[in-house]
Order: structure tokens, then sequence, then C-alpha cells
């Protein structure tokens, strides 16, 4: 079973990301997983979701999600 992570943010503060793609971009947590360790933020690390149409007059789609991204690669931004 894992063990929930201290995590240093809270849903609401404003945060800048200090590594990976997205570095220097600042935006709001909006969501925290406190098993994995993980947050997503808002307007940062969007991932693409190809969509196949489901039916013959149905058209597939690409989704724009926010992906969860590490606690450890934000700092809160004063």
């Amino acid at each position: 079973m894992q063990k929930a992570q201290k995590i240093h943010v809270k849903i609401g503060d404003n945060v800048k990301v200090i590594s990976g793609f997205d570095k220097n971009k600042t935006g709001e947590v909006t969501k925290i997983y406190k098993k994995t360790g993980k947050i997503i933020v808002k307007g940062i690390n969007f991932k693409f979701k190809h969509i196949k149409p489901n039916t013959d007059n149905e058209v597939g789609e690409i989704k724009q999600i926010e992906a969860p991204i590490h606690h450890s690669n934000v700092k809160l931004n004063v």
C-alpha cells in the first residue's frame, strides 16, 4: 500500500514550474493526487488525446487535457 506524500502546495495556490518543458510558467493548482505526489496546474503540461469516431456519422477529434506533474517540479509563486 502506498503512503500518502506530504505536499508543500494546496489547491488554489499560484505556483511556478522550475523544471521540465513548461519551465518558468506559472499557474494555479486545481487538483492534488496525494498517493502519487502529483498535481494538476491550470494551463500547464497539456497532452493530446486522439479519439476515434464510434459510428459512421461521427467525427473523430483531438482533445487537449492537462496532465499531472510532480509536486517537486513546482515552487510557490510569491
